[in-house]
């Protein structure tokens, strides 16, 4: 058989089997012209679902008479028109073969003013050759583009058309997705001569969160957080619900890159995986995200539909929208209300400020003593040696910075402190931060400050397991035990909160109660804490004491999800931490997790969660009653109602009787 040059209409019919799958096709192509030339209102009227009438109009700038022929013919465009603008698309169509595909396969008139004519002008396509026809008509400035009668002349591809209800479904659902991609559009449409859809334009917050109300449903607004993050060029923006919003289909999921409607495959695993711990396998994620990038760094010409583009830092994107939706969700625990559990503990339907706290004093005092450091018989020449030893567990400046800016709001509200600052915070004095120190330890300082330790007294055993952090001081008073909390009455001395039950009322450490938390986020279960990858993995200098030993920290460090590797002989990589350990300067704690490690050789889970909730607790200086119950229902979640009530560091019963005494005196 000899080569022949395919005739125009045949070559545009074959292009179309591409383009023009159904009538939302050619909805989608044509919208799409409209945006690109900045219309600002688009009305969509459709026929028995698109087979026998499409016909969109706009006020965009408009088709010059002198072109309208052109814009009919294959491979014409005013989008692009060299190499570089290809490498750099901005528009949403580029490739010019919309138009000429769909006109081969329909009877299509396209009608144009730009605002430069006062005459408008009408083009359309006949015979083999698909010559254009010009026509002078009336027609405001804009563009309107009729498709009539669709696969009129292919009748294999008309016979796969559904029926007239599931093509105008795609279509409304093609509509829904561009109305979320422009908010600042008017989108009317119409079938059979009836408004079905009527988006006006958005130009406030409260307008636009209509208009998502109006395509995901008020569900979707009531669970939904605002995401808007950057990092190196990359913008993520956009909603996402909380796991309350999660649907039994995946149809309430959107995403654009710049601005385009995308299907892509590492954006939706991305996706998944940082919603994998809040839902369920039958649950779907409900989102509204848009990420923006510099048009070089993404190739959108690799499909036909432009439903997958191709990212040229392909793991920088995935790991940049998994952390910043993890991370958003991670927050929405602290913010939304906590799940109801089995628990008596709830909050009291009505409070009183007017409560005399006279007789608190001494668990107050009792609760102080058992979190205050013990004062040791040591040498102050002992203290110099391990105050010298520079961001060694203990001494880190960890254990005095602030907040992160990824906390959430609840947490911000005054300032934090850690653990061992307890007692300057409650008179007010927050301990200054520390200095940060350049470089890690070494393991010579570490093995120094191990060696200095072993001349330290050790500390009771039964104490230190109740309370690592501190020992206790023997106590005033014997009080009863507190077998329950009870309800929650009101916050007492900024950091103790007054419970009731009918065993009579007790003080819980808010502090205490925060290291608890910690500790048990911590613990690994059976199957590990699951780590996160970091964003941008983290390079640290090491001592080569460290590489050598690298092997054996992975294996104690796997079950708490902290991912290191080796870069060279100098360098170590952290690929990935858990959760609770996301919004710590990871900088700072590492290096003093290495040489704890180091120096300890042989480290419990028990006792490195211990060490990790030592150095990663932050408190607050106050906490309001809300606050405090919050709190208290998470930690019984995460010990599952077995609260450690016999911890004297954590709750103490209050005694009235001196109180009562002085009423009955009076």
């Amino acid at each position: 058989m000899s080569i022949k040059i395919l005739p125009a209409r045949l070559a545009n019919q074959i292009a179309a089997g591409e383009v023009v799958e159904r009538p939302a096709s050619v909805v989608k192509e044509l919208v799409e012209n409209s945006l690109d030339a900045g219309a600002t209102r688009i009305d969509i009227d459709i026929e028995k679902g698109g087979s026998k009438l499409i016909r969109i109009r706009d006020n965009g700038k408009g088709v010059d008479k002198d072109e309208l022929s052109l814009a009919l013919s294959r491979h014409a465009t005013s989008k692009i028109h060299t190499l570089d603008d290809l490498e750099a698309i901005v528009s949403l169509g580029f490739r010019g073969e919309a138009l000429a595909s769909i006109s081969s396969v329909s009877r299509l008139t396209m009608t144009s003013r730009p605002a430069t004519q006062e005459q408008a002008w009408s083009a359309y396509s006949e015979g083999r050759d698909m010559e254009v026809k010009l026509q002078p008509t009336a027609h405001p400035i804009g563009t309107s583009v009729e498709v009539l009668d669709l696969f009129f002349n292919t009748p294999a591809r008309r016979k796969f058309l559904r029926t007239e209800k599931t093509e105008f479904t795609h279509i409304d659902e093609l509509i829904k997705r561009i109305a979320l991609s422009r908010f600042d559009v008017t989108i009317n449409l119409r079938h059979n001569g009836k408004m079905v859809r009527q988006y006006r334009a958005a130009k406030t917050e409260a307008q636009a969160e209509k208009r998502i109300a109006a395509v995901c449903g008020t569900a979707f607004v009531r669970n939904m957080l605002k995401i808007e993050l950057e990092h190196q060029g990359l913008k993520l923006h956009g909603w996402i619900t909380t796991p309350d919003g999660a649907r039994a289909q995946n149809d309430l999921q959107f995403c654009y890159v710049n601005g385009r409607m995308m299907r892509d495959k590492l954006i939706n695993h991305a996706i998944r995986q940082s919603y994998e711990t809040s839902l369920r396998p039958d649950q779907y994620a409900a989102y509204i995200l848009f990420i923006e990038l510099d048009p070089h760094n993404v190739d959108v010409n690799v499909h036909p539909a432009k439903h997958e583009v191709r990212f040229h830092q392909a793991r920088l994107v995935h790991d940049f929208i998994y952390q910043a939706l993890a991370d958003a969700l991670a927050q929405s625990r602290h913010i939304d209300a906590p799940q109801k559990t089995e628990s008596a503990y709830h909050q009291p339907e009505t409070q009183s400020d007017n409560v005399p706290f006279d007789d608190y004093r001494e668990p107050v005092e009792q609760l102080a003593a058992d979190t205050e450091d013990k004062q040791l018989s040591v040498s102050p020449q002992s203290y110099q040696a391990a105050e010298s030893v520079p961001s060694y567990p203990g001494q880190s400046d960890y254990q005095s910075r602030s907040y992160s800016d990824g906390q959430s709001s609840t947490e911000v509200s005054s300032p934090s402190t850690t653990r061992n600052d307890w007692v300057e915070s409650n008179k007010g004095k927050p301990r200054p931060v520390g200095q940060v120190q350049d470089k890690a330890p070494s393991y010579k300082e570490a093995k120094a400050y191990s060696e200095l330790m072993q001349t330290l007294p050790e500390p009771d055993a039964q104490a230190s397991e109740a309370a690592p952090l501190v020992t206790k001081s023997a106590p005033t008073k014997q009080n009863e035990p507190v077998t329950e909390l009870g309800k929650a009455i009101c916050v007492v001395d900024n950091q103790y909160l007054l419970v009731g039950n009918k065993n009579g009322a007790a003080l819980v450490s808010l502090v205490r109660a925060e290291w608890h938390r910690s500790y048990q986020q911590l613990l690994p279960n059976q199957e590990g804490l699951k780590s996160q990858p970091l964003l941008v993995p983290l390079s640290l200098k090491v001592d080569k004491a460290v590489i050598e030993a690298l092997e054996k920290l992975n294996a104690l460090f796997s079950p708490f999800g902290i991912q290191i590797k080796a870069r060279n002989h100098t360098t170590i990589m952290v690929m990935g931490v858990p959760q609770p350990l996301r919004q710590q300067n990871l900088q700072n704690l590492i290096p003093d997790l290495l040489s704890y490690a180091l120096y300890k050789q042989t480290v419990e889970p028990s006792q490195l969660a211990h060490w990790l909730a030592d150095h990663v607790t932050l408190i607050k200086s106050d906490y309001t009653l809300s606050e405090a119950i919050q709190l208290i229902a998470e930690l019984e979640q995460l010990y599952h109602g077995q609260l450690p009530l016999n911890e004297a560091s954590f709750v103490q019963s209050v005694d009235f009787a001196a109180t009562i005494s002085s009423l009955i005196d009076k």
